[in-house]
């Protein structure tokens, strides 16, 4: 039975549902904040992760700003406290109304990945009268050796420009009216544990700087997204990712030749720790082979493993059973239905409660209706 959770109160909610840790999201933003203070950097939570409404306002409330991709996301910052001139907006495939929405809120920049969206952006700005503050992204062609759907970086990724058409771009920048060229955008990828990747990356940015500076060009921001890891196969131990090395190595490796603002767009790495999925055991099969722990929650509820074959550590905290080997499984008419196969957790039976851990990003925000399911809901430690 598990000493992290207060399962008593937590059996008092009907499942499935998302329980944050909100001490353990309070200590990992004090730790963000602290660090990023100690070498003057800024940083952007990245909201995709994980859009609940009381996690962006406990975000907010710390003095984040937001890094969006798509104008419900600013609009959801915005309802939650984020101010305008810290909300940064990405995304290959911004429509016009989120272009004037971001325009009319007055946000801090545009991370632009085209230039035809650049062209969009400056005729949407000509016909409010107005200018917008813009970073190339750029594709610095890094392997960021995570999973190849969560990898940004490399060249021919749908993803930024790359490095190749990167001085026809900041051409087009500098001539198109109401586009103010503010900086150059980096993130090459999701789930990066390696800090030798983003070593990788501070080298190549700086001898690009320095071309670029070299040839007249000077940017007020220098963005290198996000893309820290987190521990999934030891949630506990490892329950906050290593921010200190993260940003001692930017600080370390980056030329910072013109004194250009050092922007971070973190949100796994912030997130994913405090969350966990609870489930309900509805049914264990026996098969010739295998047992079977049929969950209440299933792939509508917690889409990873599915979609990118995603690790979860799967615990009943209910039990205080020996250990028994199960595919713990989903109700969802799909095969991919599946959060883990051959895992040993304590011994369940019908009703006891799963605990799938490093669930507060890309779960509740990557939650769908499919099979006509509810969405589901959110527990917090503070209200319980």
């Amino acid at each position: 039975m598990s000493t992290h959770f207060p399962i008593a109160a937590l059996a008092q909610h009907p499942t499935p549902f998302y329980y944050y840790d909100m001490e353990l999201l309070r200590r990992t933003l004090a730790l963000v904040k602290e660090e990023t203070a100690r070498y003057g950097f800024e940083e952007h939570y990245a909201v995709k992760a994980n859009a609940n409404p009381v996690i962006l306002k406990t975000i907010a409330a710390a003095g984040f700003g937001a890094d969006c991709v798509s104008g419900g996301e600013i609009e959801a910052a915005m309802e939650a406290g984020f101010p305008a001139s810290r909300i940064v907006y990405a995304g290959v495939g911004k429509s016009d109304w989120e272009i004037r929405l971001a325009l009319k809120c007055g946000i801090a920049c545009f991370n632009v990945e085209s230039e035809a969206e650049m062209q969009v952006i400056s005729e949407i700005a000509g016909e409010l009268h107005t200018t917008a503050p813009v970073a190339l992204r750029v594709n610095p062609n890094v392997d960021a050796h995570t999973h190849a759907k969560i990898t940004t970086g490399l060249s021919e990724n749908k993803f930024g420009i790359n490095l190749s058409m990167l001085e026809h771009a900041l051409q087009t920048a500098r001539q198109l009216p109401g586009i103010r060229l503010k900086g150059l955008h980096f993130h090459i990828g999701s789930q990066i544990t390696e800090l030798e990747v983003f070593r990788t990356l501070a080298v190549k940015v700086n001898a690009l700087t320095a071309d670029l500076r070299s040839r007249g060009y000077a940017f007020e921001t220098l963005n290198f997204g996000g893309g820290l890891g987190i521990d999934y196969q030891h949630p506990d131990t490892g329950c906050i990712p290593d921010f200190k090395g993260y940003f001692a190595l930017f600080n370390e490796l980056i030329d910072r030749t013109d004194h250009p603002g050092i922007h971070f767009e973190l949100g796994r790495a912030i997130v994913a720790q405090c969350g966990s999925l609870i489930s309900k055991v509805l049914y264990v099969k026996e098969g010739e082979v295998k047992k079977f722990a049929i969950l209440d929650a299933g792939m509508t509820d917690l889409l990873r493993p599915a979609m990118y074959d995603a690790f979860h550590a799967i615990e009943n905290i209910s039990s205080t059973r020996p250990r028994e080997t199960y595919d713990v499984v989903g109700p969802v008419c799909e095969s991919s239905d599946v959060f883990g196969k051959d895992r040993q957790v304590a011994g369940a039976a019908r009703g006891d409660l799963m605990a799938i851990r490093s669930a507060g990003a890309y779960g509740e925000a990557m939650a769908s209706t499919y099979n006509c399911r509810p969405m589901p809901k959110a527990v917090f430690s503070d209200s319980i």
